[in-house]
């Protein structure tokens, strides 16, 4: 296993996942509503910086190798996992929402890890239409974890709007991919 500061920031991301749960569950003496809402809103941002600043050394550095390129997506999907479920629990996002967001990912990874074992994964490629939906949905989680105004911006009322704009990206995401891999999906079932 390789180890340099991409693969760093990249575990980095993993150890804040646990961080942004135990906010959560700290006494309610220790920080107040807010407090923890703005500390669990730095979290995911310093993570979602990472998660650029990763991708963006490894190719600077020329230190991009394919346990990173494993690694780099399942920290981010275990990231946006645990913050939706936070936001569930606390009422700011339906869990129609996070199962959506949460079984796209899912099933979009097993599908990309199917299509690479049979030798087709560039038909599963990202797409503009993912980086859309995940820009929707890193625009979102932030602003439902903060929840109160900020700027002149309602940050309920946005992060609502985007994060099922999010969700609906997302289903029509899955779609594309699903759609990409079909040919590949039916000549498979075929010969079996």
């Amino acid at each position: 296993m390789p180890f340099n500061l991409p693969i760093l920031l990249t575990w980095l991301r993993i150890v804040a996942i646990p961080l942004l749960i135990a906010i959560y569950y700290l006494p309610a003496n220790w920080l107040t509503a807010h407090e923890r809402d703005l500390i669990a809103t730095g979290i995911f941002m310093a993570a979602g910086l990472t998660d650029w600043a990763d991708g963006y050394l490894a190719r600077k550095l020329n230190q991009t190798s394919a346990f990173g390129a494993f690694l780099d997506p399942v920290a981010d999907k275990l990231m946006v996992a645990a913050a939706l479920i936070i936001l569930v629990q606390l009422g700011r996002t339906d869990a129609i929402v996070a199962t959506i967001i949460i079984g796209r990912e899912i099933t979009i990874s097993a599908l990309r890890e199917w299509m690479a074992k049979i030798g087709a994964s560039k038909s599963v490629a990202v797409s503009m239409l993912g980086k859309i939906k995940t820009t929707a949905q890193m625009m979102a989680i932030p602003l439902l974890l903060y929840y109160v105004p900020l700027g002149g911006i309602d940050t309920r009322e946005a992060g609502n709007w985007l994060i099922w704009l999010a969700a609906l990206l997302t289903l029509w995401s899955m779609g594309y991919y699903l759609r990409m891999a079909w040919p590949e999906i039916q000549r498979r079932t075929s010969e079996n």
